[in-house]
């Protein structure tokens, strides 16, 4: 690679290092204790959060590859995404093991691995400099922050994007070697892969920026043309880099109009939280992924918004981030690591902090798998340079880094115990987080599954009184108090939720069911209908909606709706059933 003579002089360091041999042994030792790490999610169940969506009750999904499943994949916006390849992704780990969760798992495991891989070879590949590079490599591996991303299955989209994101680094520094046309159409073809895969790669463009500045160093004040017969680095002025990456800007945008459009449906109104609200838990979150990072404890798959943040928080994570970017650009001369690194973190957690509010969560460990490795770029590079001149400095390092990387690994090994199955995820959740709606609604779940109604109740009850305009948990408690023939209070909980200006397809489809329970066939018509408008390719809704219109004996339109639910949900037994009582009782028109 092309490089200043300065930036040679910074790598020396490390020469006596720099050997295939090392780096081999290095990736090996790294992949090896990682598999070791997360071998155990081999065993581990899909959970009930966002892998019913993504795998365990998607037909399409299920059905396995087909060019129909390809349409699909780039023009759906289920699951208020659009990230194609990440569809794709599942749809071949489904064509291929089934619903066996073990190797959809494995695969993730497989994906975090490569992601381990790539980041060492990238960085070693820009900066030449192998124990930092390591170092950066086995922290992105075994933190346990990133346990989220690799033992949850319907995060594909993570370690699939980071995947997508190196090869787009790779490329980028051989672009850097020799530009040509060629080299930046593969650039351009990796980015675009990874905003399919995990939009959040919009701020890709603005990290080639920052390695333009280190480890690559390609601008300064002014363009010099490089001399004929000698390798020094040509710079060039910021416009000049900038212009360069114009066509990547440019997908970068296409993408994140697409994706705030898909997110439309889960993107939380200014209305419900207003934009200060927005920008102070901003400001906390970035806070508290530090405080993670140094100190991983009570991590939980869920953390919920606090609407208020207290003002002395607020102030003091604006004055720490404020001071920490002094710092940064203070450093620019002689440590050129520290703000790259600073702005990577800062700069691809945008799209992710909150400011744009997606769901209810506060902050939530996945976030981290892209932005920690800036931090992790100042770890590596910084603590060597702080013990320069010390004697032993080597066994200091060498000591300390294997104990931290000893300590990380054992923690993240017991935090992907938590995702063994949703018992264990949410009761850890409960234990280590406050007023946690969702963690009591998804227990609840779980706990209805083995058959605990009474249990369940307890704890879509307790989801309400945290949350009480919590659709999912009345979703879920009303048809149980329908079971038990209390239809009224299932219509009160439905009603008192619509009342509010929200509106929630479940919770249309149950209050429907309670209607019909009291003989109210027209008012449970309407909401079956209002359901529909929500979602119209709700199958229960339409068979539920086929089973009034039947009993009500218009056939006819209860025919339609029963082959619109058999179309959303095919080999459905009960559906045909119902199907096929339906037209051997319709009156054939003259």
């Amino acid at each position: 690679m092309v490089k200043s003579q300065r930036h040679k002089r910074k790598g020396a360091a490390y020469a006596s290092e720099d050997s295939p041999a090392v780096l081999i042994a290095i990736a090996a030792i790294l992949l090896s204790v990682t598999s070791a790490v997360y071998w155990q999610v081999r065993n581990y169940e899909f959970i009930n959060l966002d892998d019913p969506k993504y795998i365990t009750e998607n037909g399409r999904v299920q059905s396995g590859l087909s060019w129909e499943n390809v349409k699909w994949a780039f023009t759906t916006r289920h699951a208020s995404n659009w990230h194609p390849l990440t569809w794709l992704s599942h749809i071949l780990d489904c064509q291929t093991f089934g619903l066996n969760s073990g190797w959809h798992h494995l695969v993730n495991l497989l994906f975090h691995l490569l992601n381990t891989l790539l980041l060492l070879l990238v960085l070693y590949r820009m900066t030449r400099a192998v124990w930092p590079s390591a170092f950066v490599a086995a922290l992105f591996a075994l933190h346990p922050l990133h346990t989220e991303s690799v033992a949850w299955v319907a995060e594909r989209k993570d370690v699939l994007g980071m995947f997508f994101l190196l090869l787009t680094l790779w490329g980028y520094s051989r672009y850097v070697e020799r530009p040509c046309f060629i080299r930046y159409v593969t650039l351009m073809v990796f980015l675009a892969m990874g905003l399919m895969a995990k939009p959040m790669l919009v701020t890709v463009p603005f990290v080639l920026l920052l390695l333009d500045y280190w480890p690559l160093r390609r601008f300064g004040n002014n363009i010099l043309i490089k001399p004929a017969g000698t390798t020094q680095a040509k710079r060039s002025t910021f416009l000049y880099l900038l212009l360069e990456k114009a066509p990547l800007f440019v997908l970068a945008v296409i993408c994140g109009v697409i994706t705030l459009q898909a997110q439309q449906e889960i993107t939380v109104s200014l209305q419900s939280l207003d934009l200060h609200s927005r920008i102070a838990n901003s400001l906390v979150s970035y806070v508290a992924y530090l405080r993670m990072m140094i100190w991983p404890t009570r991590l939980a798959v869920f953390y919920a918004h606090t609407r208020a943040v207290p003002m002395w928080q607020e102030a003091a994570a604006a004055a720490l981030l404020a001071a920490a970017t002094v710092f940064a650009v203070l450093c620019r001369r002689n440590y050129r690591y520290i703000p790259v690194g600073w702005l990577w973190y800062l700069g691809t957690l945008v799209p992710v902090i909150g400011l744009v509010q997606v769901g209810t969560q506060r902050y939530a460990d996945r976030y981290t798998y892209i932005p920690l490795a800036g931090i992790f770029i100042i770890i590596a590079w910084g603590v060597p340079d702080i013990l320069k001149g010390i004697h032993y400095r080597k066994l200091i390092l060498a000591v300390s880094a294997t104990t931290v990387l000893l300590v990380l690994a054992a923690c993240s090994w017991l935090q992907a115990g938590y995702w063994r199955n949703n018992i264990t995820l949410y009761e850890h959740a409960l234990e280590v987080t406050e007023n946690n709606h969702l963690a009591h609604n998804n227990l609840g779940v779980a706990l209805k599954q083995q058959g605990k109604i009474n249990e369940a109740i307890i704890h879509w009850r307790l989801a309400l009184d945290i949350f009480p305009a919590y659709g999912d948990a009345i979703a879920n408690l009303a048809p149980e108090l329908v079971e038990r023939r209390r239809p009224d209070e299932a219509i009160k909980y439905c009603t008192e939720f619509l009342q509010k200006g929200r509106d929630h397809c479940e919770v249309r489809n149950n209050l429907g069911n309670a209607y019909r329970a009291k003989g109210e066939l027209d008012e449970a018509i309407k909401h079956y209908q209002g359901a529909l408008v929500l979602k119209p390719d709700a199958w229960q809704v339409h068979y539920n909606l086929g089973l009034v219109l039947a009993e009500k004996q218009q056939f006819a339109e209860a025919v339609k709706h029963f082959q619109e639910a058999l179309r959303a949900a095919p080999n459905n037994a009960v559906i045909i059933k119902a199907l096929s009582d339906a037209e051997n009782k319709q009156t054939p028109t003259k």
